[in-house]
């Protein structure tokens, strides 16, 4: 696993067991969707993605087509739109950018 695997899945876990993420409005999340950075794909995500469904987390990962900002937070909406419940919302690098403009989804609770 890399060692940004390694930080990601530890960044993660950490949020998820933390105070914040066990508030009433976030005990419920169980889904997560990962975005990844540019000049990369989704399948950097797979070491997280592995970890996070073998702890029980329904997890999604965005394959966005890095043509547009626009195009890429409406790939990571429609994502959103399939999950069947409250969401945390994962973005790396440029993943940070579409997250901060796809996450006033009514399901995502907490940003990372």
């Amino acid at each position: 696993m890399s060692n940004f695997s390694k930080a990601a899945v530890g960044l993660i876990a950490a949020l998820l067991s933390s105070a914040v993420l066990t508030a009433p409005a976030l005990a419920e999340a169980r889904n997560i969707v990962l975005v990844h950075g540019a000049l990369v794909d989704g399948s950097g995500w797979r070491g997280v993605y592995d970890i996070l469904t073998r702890d029980g987390y329904h997890v999604s990962i965005v394959q966005q087509p890095l043509t547009s900002l626009d195009q890429d937070v409406a790939a990571t909406k429609s994502v959103l739109d399939q999950q069947d419940g409250d969401v945390v919302l994962v973005g790396h690098s440029y993943g940070g950018t579409i997250i901060t403009a796809a996450g006033n989804d009514p399901k995502v609770k907490a940003l990372v």
